[in-house]
């Protein structure tokens, strides 16, 4: 489970309770783009909110969220993790070209 997701310079950084203490943590840039296949899905929402709320503060507004296909269930997940946050403005399937039923484009409200 994610303990701590905290802005860096270079990102959002993320280390979980598994994590050793020389283990570095997980750097994810705020650059839009949140691959979630490098973590557990449990992991998910706590992610999601952290990395949602520095994309905001940081204006980056449009962000996609790659889930991958496989079967479908993380995508569903992280659909509705979305529908129940007030920031999100829209939520929409990308098109082929990015990636297409496998990530997720969201628009977020300015602060």
């Amino acid at each position: 489970m994610v303990e701590t997701a905290r802005v860096t310079p270079s990102g959002l950084s993320v280390a979980d309770d598994e994590t050793q203490d020389d283990a570095p943590p997980v750097r994810v840039p705020l650059d839009g783009r949140l691959d979630l296949h490098l973590f557990r899905p449990e992991d998910v929402p706590a992610l999601l909110d952290a990395y949602l709320g520095e994309c905001r503060a940081g204006g980056v507004l449009d962000v996609e969220v790659v889930h991958g296909k496989g079967i479908g269930v993380l995508g569903r997940r992280v659909r509705a993790l979305l529908s129940r946050r007030d920031d999100v403005v829209s939520v929409r399937t990308a098109d082929e070209a990015r990636g297409g039923w496998g990530v997720t484009l969201v628009a977020l409200r300015p602060q």
